[in-house]
């Protein structure tokens, strides 16, 4: 059994999700990764054993309640305990609204909805069970399209919408219990998933590639797009002891581009 705090966080095979593991890692958090996609999980699971991190990889769909369930528990396990744990996982959709069919919805909302109401159930279980007195964390992952709305991504926002609402919901059901309940912001980073929302958008409004990119990350006050570092520096403050006071909040990291 670990000594050290243990953060689980979802969709960390790559992007802000292998961002945040890396920041928190340095901190001396022992680290469950898991991710869908098994090559990204196996590849940075032998980079943070490369260099001495307590990790565990789970290969897991967070959509399905039972892998979510599944993964808390390896995190125990392996272990002993679950003291944050990270609904980052998500996906994108690019589509005019007219063109939405049933199918689009359930891919979007399968992730970003059931994906964390499953989470939140699987962390939270556990977290009850360790009492202590310690403060467990539960940290979502939403976006700036949880405070405003985007043409051709309305499909995603809806899902950020409801991740700002079961934030809400989960800190004033869990408070109780010493679990607080928070989520981070983020806005537009040079990742993959811009990659693709980048390259659909040029089908709607026939950009060339990385021309929405730069229409996007224009504006931000900073003068550039944000990096997984950027993100993974609010997650280090919102799994803190720092931290313990602040519950049911969705904080913007963006650089300077939505105001609330």
């Amino acid at each position: 059994m670990s000594s050290k705090k243990v953060a689980v966080i979802t969709g960390s095979g790559d992007g802000l999700g292998k961002g945040i593991a890396e920041r928190l890692a340095q901190d001396g958090f022992a680290i469950v990764l898991s991710d869908i996609n098994p090559d990204t999980l196996t590849a940075t699971e032998a980079e943070f054993k490369a260099r001495g991190a307590a990790v565990s990889a789970f290969l897991g769909d967070v959509g399905k309640r039972e892998d979510q369930f599944a993964l808390v528990k390896h995190a125990a396990d392996t272990f002993g305990r679950v003291d944050v744990f990270i609904n980052n996982a998500g996906i994108e959709d690019v589509m005019a609204l007219e063109d939405v069919r049933e199918a689009d919805i359930d891919r979007v909302f399968n992730i970003n909805i059931k994906g964390v109401i499953f989470g939140t159930q699987a962390a939270a279980e556990q977290m009850k069970k360790q009492g202590g007195g310690r403060v467990c964390k539960i940290i979502n992952a939403c976006s700036i399209a949880g405070h405003e709305s985007y043409d051709l991504l309305g499909v995603y926002c809806a899902s950020k919408h409801a991740v700002r609402a079961l934030t809400v919901a989960a800190a004033k059901e869990l408070a109780k219990h010493k679990i607080t309940v928070n989520a981070y912001c983020p806005g537009v980073a040079a990742t993959k998933m811009w990659d693709r929302i980048d390259a659909e958008m040029a089908k709607y409004i026939d950009t060339k590639p990385g021309e929405a990119f730069e229409k996007f990350s224009a504006g931000i006050l900073m003068g550039r797009p944000q990096v997984p570092q950027d993100v993974a520096a609010l997650v280090h403050y919102l799994a803190s002891e720092d931290s313990d006071y602040m519950t049911g909040q969705s904080l913007l990291i963006d650089g300077g581009m939505v105001f609330r």
